[in-house]
């Protein structure tokens, strides 16, 4: 398994020695502090040049390529004809509008594509296509980050979201790749209301033989207290609350999730050290709607996209970069999922994202 979340080295009195570094699961070669995971940092020479999609995991690559073709092609198919003027530029306005890049998102790519046009001299379509990959890649880069579990135990992850998001089965995903990299993981099934959530929760439990704490109609709040009780207890890496999918606009049940919220952070100071939201990309603009509703409400610390596949709607993380922009900080996107598959949840890549986009 490549590259899927980073486990923090154990503080040291002295510094290790070089070959230390290879101790953390999953670090990519130019990862810094255990939270970046961009591109290649150069050599005395310059930057080294953006590299295209990552060779060391083609089958992904693929079903990537295969989930976001309906959004690439209606892209793509602005760059079929043999000059670059202004009916190219509103069709590609419409095109990433139609992809739901959003209106903000959209203006700064075509912005920066026609500087990058006329910097580069760039003069037929396919020159200019690949210039709008690299104005993609470079839009999504600051979204491009790795999960750091270790520098707490247990590290303790909320994970929230609307109904059927796919958040209970992301939740599941993740366990997986914790549990084969060595990690010992607890689950609190938080979403207490939903008899199918703790059995779906339980299921994945099974499977990856973790235990999972939870209790029939009681208090959700308890339930991610006691789970956090029990994590310390029993020397867990990671403790991973699920919530119950629910509208930002049910004021009540939002106001449950920052009862949640504070409650596990009573359990340990400091925690939750992730709030994790699960987006379906399928939504659209409703996709940062929701995101802007619960960051207002509980402080997100990431996302988690999945359903990329078969829509229209890929350009949604266009339009949350763009948004993160505005906002001066950074929301970003641990994992992208295309399927049900466990394969099928991954790290975000955003030039290799960019090149599933267009290529």
């Amino acid at each position: 398994m490549f590259s899927f979340f980073r486990r923090r080295p154990a503080p040291a009195e002295a510094p290790p020695p070089p070959e230390a570094d290879g101790a953390t699961h999953g670090a990519s070669a130019g990862a810094t502090g255990g939270v970046s995971r961009g591109p290649a940092s150069g050599t005395a020479d310059g930057p080294a040049p953006p590299p295209g999609p990552d060779a060391a995991r083609p089958g992904w690559f693929a079903r990537l390529r295969q989930g976001l073709g309906r959004t690439g092609s209606g892209i793509a198919r602005v760059f079929t004809g043999a000059r670059i003027d202004d009916a190219l530029y509103e069709e590609l306005e419409s095109a990433l509008l139609q992809a739901d890049a959003g209106v903000a998102g959209t203006q700064a790519l075509l912005a920066d594509l026609k500087r990058r046009v006329k910097d580069s001299g760039a003069d037929d379509p396919a020159a200019v296509k690949a210039l709008l990959v690299d104005a993609i890649a470079e839009m999504l880069a600051p979204l491009q980050r790795t999960l750091v579990i270790g520098e707490h135990k247990p590290t303790v992850l909320m994970v929230c979201g609307v109904n059927g998001a796919g958040k209970t089965t992301s939740i599941g995903k993740l366990t997986r790749h914790f549990a084969d990299a060595g990690c010992k993981v607890l689950l609190a099934a938080a979403d207490t209301f939903r008899a199918a959530a703790r059995e779906q929760l339980a299921t994945w439990a099974d499977r990856t033989r973790v235990d999972v704490i939870a209790q029939q109609g009681g208090d959700p709040a308890a339930v991610a207290f006691d789970a956090v009780h029990a994590g310390r207890a029993r020397g867990c890496d990671v403790v991973i609350a699920d919530t119950a999918g629910r509208l930002p606009t049910q004021a009540h049940l939002m106001e449950e999730l920052r009862k949640i919220r504070r409650t596990i952070a009573k359990a340990q100071e400091g925690a939750p050290h992730e709030v994790l939201m699960v987006v379906d990309g399928n939504t659209g603009q409703n996709a940062l709607a929701q995101v802007k509703a619960f960051d207002a409400a509980v402080g997100l610390s990431g996302l988690v996209v999945t359903k990329l596949d078969g829509t229209a709607k890929g350009g949604v993380l266009v339009a949350i970069a763009r948004w993160c922009a505005e906002q001066g900080r950074v929301v970003p996107v641990y994992f992208i999922g295309v399927g049900e598959k466990l394969e099928d949840l991954q790290t975000f890549d955003a030039r290799e994202f960019a090149h599933a986009l267009l290529d």
